[in-house]
């Protein structure tokens, strides 16, 4: 595809050396968006895409997407490459920096994947796109913060925009309504429930904490019931004098390795793979799994209604707080020769007709349009979720964010935590040491 006619100053972005890059980058030309492309007019355009997009109603939207997209403007042709989490994490930086870099990517937030692309120039911004499809009026100022980064790559939550994510997040509580009749309302009223189950012989919570992030998950559910949101927020965003240890961060190592001690968790945890976990959780093995809302569409179709979500009670009654946000953003590789057509692509993947089929598909839209009552009652369960966190401002944010090897740091000592080899105030010592090395460059 030749240069579009929207095309209206160019600028230079410098190549800084990135581990793979090609030799042309010290001369790669990113040009600056004016009006709306017209994507029809573009040519015979085939768009890579790498996504992680693979779980049941994940899929199931974006292979939705994708084909009204090629339907809609023939000339373009989608190569899809779909990636786990895992896999998407560990290839991507080689391959965006490589000579056959992808078009479009889902670029993971905060300083360990997606602050590293920033760093070496691997992305581009897209504020000159954000400002022709209006995205700042289709998201809540918080979810676009997320998705953005400081030029140096370093500091994030604020600066330019590099993507747009389509799915909001929340990690909580699901339980199997066969064997939980009523919802706990406070965290003593769930740990009863834990109690309960484990003297009938059934596992409490179906845990599998073999790839370390699952782990972080728990740690942070409970975190968010032991200490201040902002004490969270303020640690992820490195906010002057936030820290990792502290008794209320201690508190929730404390109260995991009660729940240990107590055999609440399944048996082998740190041995045991996320997937097995939650499809044990789905074959009516366990009464509880903490875990995120992208598991929606996969549970309710092997539960049916047996299934239903909420979030973690705190100690008292009240507004909930829950570990959450968004899903990974879709970005512009640097390196893309269509950056117009990736940009109709992403507007296309955020649109309200996008948003319908999210929720048709059991997902959450994260974008603010009006969408069709979900069918299903874990589907509403969840939206009803998402709206009392809204209104209660009651998301924290991922703490893998916070450094770039924070996702690898705080899994490993959770593992380490959570097998009772470190106690809580060594847990958290260790961990806030770990984040002070990293800021010295350590």
């Amino acid at each position: 595809m030749g240069s579009l006619a929207v095309v209206a100053a160019t600028a230079l972005a410098a190549g800084c050396g990135t581990p793979g890059g090609s030799s042309d980058d010290a001369a790669r030309t990113t040009t600056t968006a004016s009006a709306k492309p017209d994507i029809a007019k573009a040519g015979d355009v085939t768009l890579t895409v790498w996504d992680q997009e693979v779980r049941g109603g994940q899929a199931a939207q974006i292979k939705k997407l994708n084909q009204q997209f090629m339907a809609k403007y023939p000339n373009v042709k989608i190569r899809r490459v779909a990636k786990s989490f895992d896999d998407l994490n560990t290839t991507l930086k080689l391959a965006v920096s490589g000579p056959k870099a992808p078009d479009v990517v889902e670029a993971n937030q905060g300083l360990g994947v997606m602050g590293q692309l920033v760093k070496g120039h691997l992305l581009r911004p897209v504020d000159d796109y954000a400002k022709i499809y209006n995205w700042a009026d289709r998201y809540p100022s918080l979810l676009l913060d997320l998705n953005k980064f400081e030029p140096t790559g370093t500091t994030f939550g604020t600066g330019q925009l590099y993507g747009l994510s389509q799915m909001g997040e929340i990690v909580g509580v699901f339980y199997n309504k066969k064997k939980v009749t009523e919802v706990p309302k406070t965290l003593a009223d769930f740990e009863a429930q834990l109690d309960k189950a484990k003297a009938a012989g059934d596992t409490p919570i179906q845990f599998g904490n073999l790839d370390k992030w699952p782990g972080i998950h728990e740690y942070e559910t409970v975190l968010g019931q032991t200490a201040p949101k902002d004490a969270v927020r303020n640690f992820v965003f490195q906010k002057d004098g936030a820290s990792f240890d502290t008794p209320e961060f201690q508190a929730a190592a404390g109260k995991l390795q009660d729940w240990v001690k107590k055999g609440y968790f399944t048996k082998d945890f740190n041995g045991t793979g996320y997937d097995p976990a939650w499809q044990r959780f789905a074959k009516g093995k366990g009464t509880f799994l903490i875990a995120g809302t992208w598991l929606v569409a996969d549970l309710a179709d092997q539960m049916g209604d047996d299934v239903g979500f909420f979030t973690m009670p705190g100690t008292q009654a009240g507004d909930p707080v829950a570990l959450g946000g968004e899903s990974l953003p879709f970005t512009i590789t640097s390196k893309s020769k269509h950056p117009d057509v990736a940009a109709a692509y992403i507007d296309f993947l955020t649109d309200q007709n996008a948003a319908n089929i999210l929720t048709e598909t059991k997902n959450l839209a994260a974008m603010k349009y009006d969408t069709p009552a979900p069918e299903g009652a874990l589907t509403q369960d969840v939206a009803t979720a998402w709206k009392a966190l809204g209104s209660a401002d009651g998301l924290i944010p991922y703490a893998d964010y916070t450094t770039p090897t924070f996702g690898d740091d705080l899994g490993g000592a959770i593992q380490n935590m959570l097998a009772l080899k470190d106690s809580p105030t060594a847990f958290t010592a260790d961990v806030q040491k770990k984040v002070d090395a990293s800021k010295s460059g350590n």
